[in-house]
């Protein structure tokens, strides 16, 4: 098997790419943010007058990121257990790092997936975290 996934309950993808593919009883997100479906509105997220980002909250973000995986994951035919591995990309390590670390550990206290956690420049919106994760589906 070797499906392409899409959901309209989860942010459109900002590219051309669906959000998992399946491939055998694998499932493969591909970069999950924190925007929120239908509305692309970041949580937390604070503008000037301009349109600049001026304020963003990591918590309400992690909350957000964390949503969007879990429906793609039950979209998808899997679930939030079955995770086997999550990469994190944050934009801010020094700063965020402990917060995401905390709510992490809240969120995947019964599951332990291997997890990698990154600093980058920039994403593709003025989000400040991604996910990157792999499941098993059953």
């Amino acid at each position: 098997m070797n499906q392409k996934i899409s959901t309209d309950k989860a942010p459109a993808p900002v590219g051309l790419y669906p959000h998992a593919r399946r491939v055998g009883n694998l499932l493969f997100l591909s970069g999950i943010g924190s925007r929120e479906a239908g509305t692309n509105n970041i949580p937390g997220n604070e503008y000037d007058a301009k349109g600049n980002l001026v304020k963003y909250d990591i918590a309400a973000q992690c909350h957000s990121v964390f949503k969007n995986v879990r429906i793609i994951l039950e979209e998808s035919g899997s679930r939030w257990e079955q995770l086997v591995d999550v990469t994190v990309f944050l934009t801010n390590m020094k700063d965020d790092f402990k917060i995401m670390n905390q709510l992490y550990a809240e969120y995947f206290k019964d599951n332990l997936p291997c997890r990698t956690t990154v600093e980058i420049l920039s994403l593709p919106t003025p989000i400040a975290i991604e996910l990157k994760c792999i499941a098993v589906v059953e």
